[in-house]
């Protein structure tokens, strides 16, 4: 995969593109084929295909402030549906192979910290308010301004990090980590398994997934990633015909007693734009609306410079090509998440799998955004691939993420602690916005101390303050006398 990655960046005069959506894409100009986008596409969308499961698992397992349950029916063509509209558009008109669905760690924000204190429809509104908020940010340029405003080694480091935490994220949603019980009466966080040491069927079709992932991707073999997901899928299913499985996690692989399902639309538009200021008090709302929207920005900001380093799609000042198109569409897809009641939608880092399949350009999205468009009536079918057959493109993408980590000049200190924070801090805290506030306020404070204040952007002195107040939340929150 690497020999592609940066095909556009070496050669001095693009091949001529071919007629229709190569022209249109620039397929060719970016180095990539149809079939590398058509692989890319179905790669992505198996990658990030459990969001049909875990959603609706989120969303519907919890109660608003009045008792009220979403059915999960309903979550379940919400979010297949948002996901394949905005995954499209995004192809069309940001031309990135960036895959848009509900935002996990947002969904959970939505489903037990805000739903509690309002109606479901009050919820999703200030979901529909933060995604208009988004929009007014890359309109008047600030979102684009501050992602530009940012160092070179610190996109760098971004990636890096986020490639640290996709393959975290693989080894996690596999049960090749899990977290250490608080009865357990020890100290060390996570563990080996589930029990401290490897064990069940599932476990092994992760492992073996992994190493025939790695195995295909040393011999360069065309869609090793899309290869080892289909036949690890193909084993477990025979694994779970043949054996007492007890457990695959969210999704088992077995054929469905049905394959078609009809679509609900009962919640597209079940939303109240303002109803969230009468339930909860401004003061409440204006701080919610704050978080969301400061996790939503640098999220997204780190997924787009992670995907398009990866890509070998950034300028040589580490610039996203239509950087301003593609944050409107990201932060248009934040609107139409919470219009249909599918919680805030936003750039999946998965997408991530999907370039190391090869593909460049957003006719990988039409691919993704539609198989998720299938879902809606093909659900039972589509989710047959459990995670430990998926989880394994995760863990391979964070290596290929991973080595741009050999262009930050550590020997600098100016710029290698605040590189370290991003990457580490974005893992152990399982938040790509956690990483890039470290980083930043760790950058302004490194140069202040040096006598170097006067390098750092302005933009960036801004935005490292909204971050000392997004890690100080709890305190100013008693001191306004919220809790």
């Amino acid at each position: 995969m690497s020999d592609t990655r940066k095909t556009d960046r070496a050669t001095t005069a693009p091949p001529p593109a071919g007629r229709g959506p190569d022209r249109f894409f620039r397929i060719t100009e970016r180095g990539s084929t149809l079939g590398r986008e058509i692989r890319g596409g179905f790669a992505t969308f198996f990658t990030m295909a459990y969001i049909l499961v875990l959603n609706p698992l989120i969303l519907g397992s919890a109660q608003d402030k009045f008792g009220h349950q979403l059915d999960t029916v309903q979550l379940t063509t919400a979010t297949a549906l948002v996901a394949a509209v905005m995954t499209v558009i995004m192809g069309v008109g940001g031309n990135l192979p960036l895959a848009l669905a509900a935002g996990l760690g947002l969904n959970a924000v939505v489903a037990f910290q805000i739903a509690p204190l309002m109606s479901w429809a009050d919820a999703m509104g200030l979901i529909v308010l933060e995604g208009l908020l988004i929009c007014l940010l890359v309109v008047t340029g600030l979102r684009e301004a501050v992602m530009r405003a940012i160092p070179q080694p610190l996109k760098q480091a971004i990636s890096v990090g986020i490639g640290l935490f996709i393959a975290l994220i693989g080894f996690v949603d596999a049960g090749f980590v899990s977290r250490v019980p608080d009865a357990a009466g020890t100290t060390v966080p996570v563990q080996l398994g589930g029990t401290g040491t490897l064990t069940g069927w599932p476990m092994l079709v992760f492992c073996l997934g992994v190493l025939l992932t790695v195995g295909l991707l040393a011999r360069k073999v065309r869609g090793a990633i899309l290869i080892s997901i289909v036949v690890m899928t193909v084993v477990a299913l025979v694994i779970n015909s043949l054996a007492d499985v007890r457990s695959w996690g969210l999704t088992t692989p077995e054929w469905p007693d049905r394959i078609v399902g009809a679509p609900d639309f009962g919640l597209i538009g079940d939303f109240s734009l303002f109803g969230a200021f009468g339930q909860a008090g401004v003061v409440t709302v204006v701080l919610l609306v704050f978080t969301l929207v400061l996790s939503d920005f640098f999220d997204t900001m780190g997924t787009v410079v992670g995907v398009s380093a990866e890509a070998g799609l950034l300028d040589e000042e580490g610039n996203v090509p239509q950087l301003g198109r593609v944050l409107l569409i990201d932060g248009a897809a934040a609107v139409a998440g919470g219009a249909a009641s599918a919680s805030s939608a936003t750039s999946y880092i998965e997408s991530a799998a999907g370039v190391g399949e090869g593909a460049r350009t957003g006719f990988a999205n039409l691919v993704t955004g539609g198989l998720f468009a299938l879902a809606l009536f093909l659900t039972p079918l589509l989710t047959i691939v459990p995670l430990q057959a998926a989880a394994p493109a995760l863990v391979a993408v964070g290596f290929l993420m991973m080595t741009q980590v050999r262009h930050i000049e550590w020997d600098r200190y100016d710029i290698a602690i605040p590189a370290f924070l991003t990457i580490a801090v974005m893992p152990f805290t399982y938040s790509i916005t956690n990483g890039i506030g470290a980083g930043f306020l760790a950058y302004v404070v490194v140069k202040t101390v040096l006598g170097r204040a006067r390098e750092v952007h302005w933009l960036l002195w801004g935005t490292s303050a909204l971050f000392l107040v997004y890690f100080a939340i709890d305190p100013i929150e008693q001191l306004l006398g919220v809790r």
